[in-house]
């Protein structure tokens, strides 16, 4: 999502009833409010605890919406994507896609573009304090000699 190659994509259609709460999610987004970079598509960015997303549990935090009923979510303002939820009734079918995160070793939140999933200073500080210590240490035996 960001450049980073750590994480698969995958879709699916979820199919929600609204609740007394609606449909029990917050997005962010959209052409006018991009929430990442060069990218105005919607995502989830909260789901509310006992709402219908939840109660179901598939829509997750950081999926985003592809569509709503068949009406595909590219390159629209924030506040037309609000009101296209508000008027989609009480059946509401989401495509969305899953971002996920490799199964076998670290993952990283987000992508940090390192192929191994570890962020690029968790190797390069200890790294540095180590040749740090060593280039100290030759230097304070030089001047002994």
């Amino acid at each position: 999502m960001n450049g980073g190659v750590d994480s698969l994509l995958s879709e699916e259609v979820i199919d929600l009833t609204r609740g007394p709460s609606g449909l029990g999610f917050n997005i962010v987004g959209g052409t006018d409010q991009q929430y990442i970079s060069n990218d105005t598509g919607i995502y989830v960015s909260r789901i509310k605890e006992d709402g219908a997303a939840a109660l179901d549990g598939r829509l997750q935090e950081g999926d985003k919406i592809l569509a709503v009923n068949g009406k595909e979510l590219k390159n629209m303002l924030h506040q037309h994507v609000v009101d296209l939820f508000r008027t989609a009734g009480d059946k509401v079918s989401l495509k969305v896609q899953h971002r996920l995160l490799p199964q076998n070793g670290p993952s990283s939140h987000r992508g940090d573009g390192d192929p191994g999933g570890l962020p690029l200073a968790v190797i390069l500080v200890p790294g540095l304090a180590i040749v740090a210590a060593a280039v100290w240490a030759f230097v304070r035996y030089r001047q002994r000699v």
